[in-house]
This record gives structure tokens, sequence and C-alpha cells, in this order.
């Protein structure tokens, strides 16, 4: 079976060539063509000898995935569905934001989390995305803003799958990505989401890299918390929030605590206080978000006027949060709606 040639990092890739016999030279040669001059025909690559060409088209793959449906919103929101080798399909999303370009990348088909108001759950977990199969997620994408000459200038691995699930992959591609010989997206223009996966956030913090973590945590107490995210049982929050401390020590590195509002659920100004309380002392600020519908679940969004009472509840308590603007709700592109869905049938 070829190696994909986006699945190595930039140093990964001079050792490769060197146990071929090449400089490592070859391996900058090779991500120039691939990450700053968008060539994938490995036939083109130009100042490689023809025979090392025929060498690396015999051994290497430069695949991207294949888009089966492309679908744009008014606010200007991408939504791709992605199918890959296998026929396994994700969906990644672009944001327009003043600041730049968001894409959100899904690391597995499917997810085993089970969040009670996700649509992504519904597709259980069949597999762990390659990091190749991520960065073909950011080049795809890429490839379509060529023509309206941009580019994704920031990534939150935050789509369908839990990254830390899919430790090593992740961390994979947020090397490759982040490179700058390669991509050149900036550390801090990178951010991983967890849903609250206790080991994957303590060994976050000793990567040493600024990459941003943010962990979605949607409640203020284990009570409401266990009923709607099963992860709750195996890492309640004094666990978490203990590992969040031990993060922010080792890291040097704020987290965003990403908050759903759901009407009638978390969004009480009892909630509120409970929530300022609970992340009083650590480096972290609040991500609230208006929930976004999904039809199988029974979630209502709270109001506009209870976000906003919220929110000032929390600033008035010495918590900083923001309020996240919507993208793609008219195409169920927005946070919590992404799914596979091809032909009108989930799959």
């Amino acid at each position: 079976m070829k190696k994909s040639l986006f699945s190595f990092t930039l140093p990964a890739l001079e050792k490769e060539m060197e146990s071929l016999g090449h400089k490592p030279y070859r391996a900058r040669q090779i991500y120039q063509w691939l990450y700053v001059k968008n060539e994938y025909d490995i036939s083109k690559m130009s100042d490689l000898s023809k025979d090392f060409r025929e060498f690396l088209n015999e051994n290497y793959s430069v695949d991207l995935p294949k888009i089966i449906k492309e679908q744009r919103a008014k606010d200007g929101t991408i939504k791709l569905l992605l199918e890959y080798e296998d026929h396994g399909k994700v969906e990644a999303v672009l944001m327009r934001y003043d600041y730049g370009n968001v894409i959100c990348v899904s690391s597995q088909i499917g997810c085993n989390m089970g969040c009670a108001f996700c649509a992504s759950g519904l597709l259980k977990k069949e597999r762990n995305l390659t990091s190749s199969e991520m960065v073909g997620e950011v080049l795809i994408m890429n490839r379509l803003l060529r023509e309206e000459c941009e580019r994704v200038s920031h990534v939150v691995v935050m789509g369908t799958g839990e990254p830390f699930d899919n430790y090593d992959n992740v961390l994979n591609f947020v090397h490759i990505i982040n490179d700058q010989k390669g991509l050149s997206i900036g550390a801090r223009h990178i951010t991983v989401s967890t849903c609250g996966l206790v080991p994957g956030i303590i060994k976050y913090g000793d990567e040493g890299i600024q990459i941003n973590l943010a962990i979605s945590l949607h409640a203020p107490n284990d009570e409401i918390r266990k009923k709607i995210m099963p992860i709750a049982s195996a890492y309640p929050l004094d666990k978490l929030m203990e590992a969040v401390k031990i993060y922010e020590e080792k890291a040097g590195r704020r987290v965003t605590f990403e908050y759903i509002m759901l009407k009638g659920i978390n969004d009480s100004l009892s909630c509120a206080d409970q929530l300022s309380d609970l992340i009083r002392g650590t480096l972290a600020y609040v991500n609230l978000i208006p929930y976004n519908p999904v039809k199988e679940k029974p979630y209502e969004r709270s109001p506009q006027s209870t976000t906003k009472a919220f929110a000032d509840r929390l600033m008035k308590r010495g918590i900083n949060c923001t309020i996240r603007k919507e993208f793609g709700t008219d195409i169920d592109a927005a946070c919590g709606q992404l799914r596979v869905k091809y032909g009108g049938k989930e799959k």
C-alpha cells in the first residue's frame, strides 16, 4: 500500500528521504510542491529527477478526498461532503470571519461520545481519520478558495469526532499544517477541541506547543452534564478541572470553555453562577453557543435575551465570555449540526 506524502511532518519526511539514500533537502522540495505550489501531480515536480519522480509515483500517493456535495450558505459558509478512498465520508465547513477563513475539520468518521444535543453522534464511530485525510480536508478547501484568491487561515478541529480519541493522528496533522515550510498556519490560529478526555488534556499539556485548546463543557455541574454528555460519567467535573489546571500550568495557555445554550436545561442565572464558581481561578474564558436545531433531538435554543443575561451574569462575576457568531445554519453547517448526509439520507 502506498504511503501518503500528506502524512509526513517535514522532519519525518526528511528521515524518510534519508532512508531512501537521498539528502534531507529532497523533503523540503516535496513540501514546497505540495504546500506552496499546490502541485499534486508528482510527475510535474520538475526539480526532482525523472527516475525519482517515477519511484515516488510507484510508492507514494498524493490523493485528496473527493467532493461529493458542496453547499454554500447565505452568509458565505461552505460545507463539503467529502469521500475517501474506502468510501468513508466526512463533512468539513469553512466559516468566514473578519479576521480570516476558518475551517472546521473532522477527525473521525462518526463519533462515539454520544452528546445528547449533537447531530454528529447519530452516526457511531466507524474509524479514525489519518493525519493525511485531515490534511486533505484543508487542501481541498484551499483549492476552492484559490478561485477567490483566498486561503484557509485558521483551523479548528471541532467537526465530527473526538480529537483526543484520535490523539496521534490529530497531533501529527497539527504539526503538518503548522510547519512554516508547509501551509504555515500559525499555532495560535489552530484550535483542538475535546469533550473532556482527561488523559488527553494532560498529555496535550506536555506537548510544548502553542496550539489552542477548547473544552466542550456545556454544563455547570455533574448532574446536568451527565444527562447531556456521557463522558461526564467517566470524567466528572472535579477530575476535568484538575486536568485543566495541570494543562494551564504546563502549557502556560488558557482554555476556552464551549457552552451550548439549551432552553430550560443549562441556561438559568443559577447555572451562570455555578459556572463562574467552577472555572474561577483558571485562565479560561467561556464561549456561549446558541443551540442549532437537530430534528432528532428534543432540545430548543435559549432565547437571545436569556443568553445575553447569562453572559452579563458571567461578566459581572469576573468571567470573560463571548457569544459565538452563527454560521451556516441554513445548510446544517453550524455547531452541533455536522453529520454525513447524501441524497437526503444519512450515511
